[in-house]
């Protein structure tokens, strides 16, 4: 059932009427933060068109087809060649497929449009998620085309995905899209102490330190998330208020300093995060729905000094960079040349 599921509402309320009119298309795009509930939204979604007791079109939630899709059986070794193959469910009729190094494989694309086309062994319907389906390349993504562009009635595919830009036009095209929002941090706050995963203090804290995912509020190092954050609010201040370049290209280095190479992608996501928030601000959203809300008035300073048009600018440059990290590029003078032109735009 959606309730048990954490935030957003709106696409609860999209994926409900889907299965109302039974009109849930045979590609979709989920597309959002990194940990907000993607995939357990995908599989939700598994549960609803299987579940033969159906309560509202929704699952019942308690049956054996609604307990055993929900078991995804990875393998045991992270070896790549195990990672190849389709990952199942204890359902027979969903199955997931995960990148097993940079790029997802045309071979894993083929076996999921040949298992698409039998009929489902047990359900209602076959149902497959691309795992960060970012990872397509060409040859992967052109081979995915083949099921996307004409679906069997009685398969779905679910893309999954941070990155929605970086995926092919044609793949994007042919998939409904739906956007997550990143949680709230009374929504991540909420979920902690409902699931006593946290006591109270530590539960405000991890909330308001997870930049609107809730994966990184159970797993994260709030030391860490909380330096980082930092240090990429002095590289916005630089750019919006500031215009500091030798403050830039200082917080560049410490960037790229070897203590932190390991959260530089994590450094460029919270940038992004900031950016956005402080977007937000400045059309006047109420600061509850920030990601960042604990630094709405650091980041109203920010949003005075900035327009839509910057902001995008500034989002769509870190991401080039985003993508330029799949093929090993040297991060000190790509971070020095993207603070840079960032201060130019």
């Amino acid at each position: 059932m959606f309730d048990q599921l954490t935030g957003n509402e709106q696409v609860k309320k999209l994926l409900r009427r889907m299965l109302e009119t039974r009109r849930v298309p045979g590609a979709l795009l989920f597309s959002g933060e990194e940990g907000i509930g993607k995939k357990l939204f995908a599989l939700e979604l598994a549960r609803a068109l299987n579940c033969r007791t159906r309560q509202n079109s929704e699952a019942c939630g308690k049956c054996g087809i609604c307990q055993r899709t929900l078991v995804l059986n990875y393998p045991e070794s992270r070896d790549p060649e195990t990672l190849e193959r389709i990952i199942w469910s204890n359902h027979p009729d969903v199955g997931m497929v995960v990148a097993p190094g940079r790029v997802l494989k045309v071979d894993q694309m083929r076996a999921i449009e040949r298992e698409a086309n039998y009929r489902p062994f047990e359900g209602a319907a076959r149902f497959f998620i691309v795992d960060d389906a970012d990872k397509l390349n060409e040859p992967s993504a052109n081979a995915l085309l083949k099921v996307l562009e004409e679906p069997p009635p009685t398969s779905h595919l679910i893309l999954v995905t941070s990155r929605p830009a970086m995926l092919l036009p044609t793949i994007r095209s042919r998939c409904q899209a739906i956007r997550f929002s990143p949680l709230t941090a009374d929504e991540i706050e909420k979920h902690l102490l409902a699931n006593k995963l946290a006591k109270p203090a530590e539960a405000r804290l991890r909330a308001r330190a997870a930049g609107g995912s809730l994966a990184r509020a159970l797993t994260g190092d709030l030391e860490t998330f909380q330096e980082r954050r930092n240090a990429m609010l002095q590289v916005l201040s630089a750019l919006a208020i500031s215009g500091d370049r030798s403050r830039l290209l200082r917080l560049a280095e410490e960037m790229n300093d070897a203590n932190h190479k390991d959260d530089y992608e994590l450094a460029l996501e919270i940038l992004e995060t900031l950016i956005r928030d402080a977007l937000m601000i400045s059309l006047g959203v109420d600061a509850k729905h920030l990601v960042n809300a604990d630094l709405a008035d650091q980041l109203a300073k920010v949003g005075d000094r900035i327009d839509s048009t910057r902001a995008i600018s500034w989002i769509s440059q870190i991401e080039e960079v985003r993508e330029q990290l799949l093929v090993n590029i040297n991060r000190k003078p790509a971070t020095d040349s993207l603070f840079l032109s960032m201060a130019s735009a």
